[in-house]
């Protein structure tokens, strides 16, 4: 699993420190220097910031900020493009132009030997390249940040494609995650309009979804449940998994022969049928996301080919998203309000639909939300981008520190995918008019008999399991009464801001007392010349008014970086 820990000080390993020198001086490169003097982190370091190189890239002022953020990531290596990648989702935490930027981020590398792809193959899979393959070509068909491609033919001839991680790339990422993670609690520390997005919390969340993408068995199990899912959909067609020659480091499917969606003209070459493919491509889209909750979160033209029969085949299963039914029933709930410019119903569904410490102004978010469809409903259906929409929409929750959950997000970027892939192959696609079946069916669904009684079935044995713990229940908070082991929890917000602001006056109040004794005790030293004596002055005196010369400059030096004299 990949390690990352909450550290106040980052581990001071040699090859940590090298790389976040590395990682400082590109961002000074790019000028963010403002923000790592602001982050404080040379006080955590041990280093002056003197020793990182502060000279910034040739003609770095003609970018603008959003494209100096995008080199900047792109320079930082694989895992801070992956992060971008993923931040490049979340319009309730990066401003639009510079989600526009990471968008064209490419997952482009290099490409490793193949002695050390034979090397993790044979290591994975137990036995020699030779013996698990008829053959297997030495240059990858593909190759990015994670892993590269090799085509092979298997001992009983079927052709497939073996997929085999970076070799060291664990480790790469693990130094770069606890990097990240250190200047992530700096943010939440230093940078208070920073705070209220939880650094952390986001780091933390991207080192889960790093985990998954390392783990090819977690790809491979998605697989075969996408293949479940579409089995009888003779639209769509999900590549064959190989289990036997699949394992933590290595996936081995079937080698698909298609044609990539974005591939306009070889696929007018071959006859087939760019409308119909649309039609199919949203279809697969939105059967995950409305009926099976399930769903491919990267389905950009890259990932999807076109066999012969205008047959959809998604690739790539190493970002996928789950959403629950109670979540799910609140979005189409959400699009249909939204569809209907209903503001009050959206607003409470938004609401419903994220998390907040404190409740928003209701009538104010409402009336932002009526603003919003006023600006953007007021279209043509055909002229309306729905997953940029929607990203504009959850960025109202933003704004009113509602936290909508990352799973949306994801929901969201693969109906924006499906609309890049609209706009290639039929621009005349009316996205909306399409979902509007999908929508009505997951709503008639919920009311089918069948469902209703399995609603009740629930109810009713939720109920009789509460009845009869109920009694139980009672008995042991009644027998802890009688041994005084009853205790009450109850927590005050802002109590830990006021203890904290109560210690620290008590402190300094503390720390003044004990300056003002020693410049009486010395003062008492020197007047009665206590030994021993100095040209005629008392030592320890002279000692004593020094500390608290010393002290007192320290208290007003504290006092003052607080910004309150």
């Amino acid at each position: 699993m990949v390690s990352i820990r909450k550290i106040g000080v980052i581990g001071r390993t040699y090859r940590n420190f090298n790389r976040y020198r590395q990682i400082l001086t590109i961002i000074f490169k790019y000028g963010f220097g403002d923000l790592v003097n602001r982050l404080k982190i040379d006080q955590y370091l041990e280093i002056g910031l003197q020793m990182i190189s502060q000279h910034k890239r040739d003609n770095v002022e003609k970018l603008s900020r959003a494209e100096r953020i995008r080199l900047l990531f792109e320079e930082l290596g694989p895992t801070f493009i992956k992060f971008a990648q993923i931040l490049s989702t979340r319009p309730d935490i990066i401003p639009a132009d510079v989600i526009r930027e990471f968008e064209k981020l490419q997952d482009d590398v290099p490409p490793f030997s193949f002695d050390e792809a034979r090397h993790i193959i044979e290591h994975e899979l137990g036995d020699r390249v030779e013996s698990l393959f008829e053959s297997i070509d030495e240059i990858p068909l593909a190759s990015a940040s994670i892993g590269q491609v090799h085509k092979a033919v298997l001992k009983d001839g079927d052709v497939v494609a073996v997929k085999i991680q970076r070799p060291r790339i664990r480790k790469i990422i693990e130094v770069d995650l606890e990097i990240m993670l250190h200047i992530a609690t700096l943010m939440e520390n230093h940078i208070e309009e920073l705070s209220f997005q939880k650094p952390v919390h986001v780091i933390e969340e991207f080192a889960r979804t790093l985990e998954r993408e390392l783990d090819y068995g977690i790809e491979a199990s998605s697989m075969e449940r996408m293949a479940a899912q579409f089995l009888r959909d003779r639209t769509v067609y999900i590549p064959k998994l190989y289990p036997d020659y699949s394992k933590n480091r290595v996936l081995t499917m079937e080698y698909v022969r298609g044609i990539k969606v974005s591939d306009v003209k070889l696929l007018e070459a071959e006859g087939l049928n760019r409308k119909i493919i649309t039609a199919r491509g949203a279809d697969f889209i939105m059967k995950q996301v409305f009926e099976f909750g399930f769903f491919h979160a990267d389905p950009h033209p890259g990932n999807v080919f076109v066999l012969p029969g205008n047959v959809i085949c998604p690739l790539d299963f190493g970002m996928t998203g789950f959403v629950d039914k109670r979540r799910r029933a609140l979005f189409i709930d959400l699009l249909e309000s939204v569809a209907k410019k209903d503001s009050e119903r959206s607003a409470r569904l938004l609401l419903d639909l994220g998390n907040y410490e404190e409740e928003p102004d209701i009538r104010l978010f409402e009336k932002e939300i009526d603003d919003f469809m006023g600006r953007h409903l007021f279209k043509s259906l055909k002229e309306i981008d729905l997953g940029r929409l929607l990203q504009d929409f959850l960025a109202i929750a933003t704004r009113n520190k509602v936290s909508v959950p990352p799973v949306i997000f994801l929901m969201i970027k693969a109906f924006a995918a499906l609309e890049g892939i609209a706009r290639l192959l039929d621009p005349g696609f009316d996205m909306i008019a399409h979902a509007e079946p999908f929508v009505k069916r997951a709503k008639l669904s919920r009311y089918s008999p069948r469902k209703i009684t399995e609603g009740m079935l629930t109810a009713l044995s939720d109920s009789i399991s509460v009845f009869q713990d109920l009694p139980r229940e009672v008995l042991q908070v009644a027998r802890n009464a009688r041994q005084n082991k009853l205790t009450l929890n109850v927590e005050i917000k802002g109590l830990g801001n006021l203890l904290r602001t109560y210690d620290q006056v008590s402190n300094r109040v503390s720390f003044s007392i004990i300056i003002g004794s020693l410049i009486i005790g010395s003062a008492l030293l020197l007047a009665f010349k206590t030994p021993p004596l100095v040209y005629g002055v008392s030592l320890v005196g002279m000692i004593g008014f020094s500390v608290a010369a010393v002290f007192g400059i320290w208290l007003l030096i504290a006092i003052l970086k607080k910004g309150m004299l």
